[in-house]
C-alpha cells in the first residue's frame, strides 16, 4: 500500500485511464455530510462482508476523515490479496483544505 496526497490524487484523477475505484469508508453520516464527488462509499465495519464487491486488482483509493481508518482497511484489503491498495494522507479533511476549500469540514 502507499500513500497519495490530496494533491496528487486530485491531478491523477485527471489523467488516469482507467479510473482508479475512491473507497469512502467513513460512516454513513460522514458520507452524507461531504464527499470526494464520485466516490463509492462501503462503512469500515461493512468491508468483510462486502468484499465480493471489490475487485482484488483494481487500483482503489482508501478514503476516510484523517486516514486512519483508511489505512487500517488497506491493510485488511492487501491482507486479502488486493495489490494495488491506496491510502488518501489525511482524508477528506486534507482533501477539503488543499484540492476543495467549498467541502464541508468537520
Amino acid at each position: 500500500m502507499r500513500d497519495i496526497l490530496p494533491s496528487e490524487l486530485r491531478s491523477y484523477l485527471e489523467t488516469a485511464e482507467p479510473k482508479p475505484l475512491l473507497l469512502d469508508v467513513r460512516e454513513p453520516q460522514e458520507y452524507a455530510y461531504c464527499h470526494i464527488e464520485g466516490s463509492a462509499h462501503i462503512p469500515m465495519n461493512d468491508i468483510p462482508s462486502r468484499l465480493g464487491e471489490l475487485h482484488p486488482q483494481q487500483e482503489i483509493v482508501v478514503i476516510c476523515h484523517h486516514g486512519m481508518r483508511s489505512r487500517m482497511v488497506g491493510d485488511y484489503l492487501t491482507h486479502q490479496g488486493f495489490s494495488n491498495i491506496v491510502n488518501l494522507r489525511g482524508g477528506v479533511d486534507a482533501w477539503a483544505t488543499e484540492v476543495d476549500p467549498n467541502m464541508p469540514q468537520y
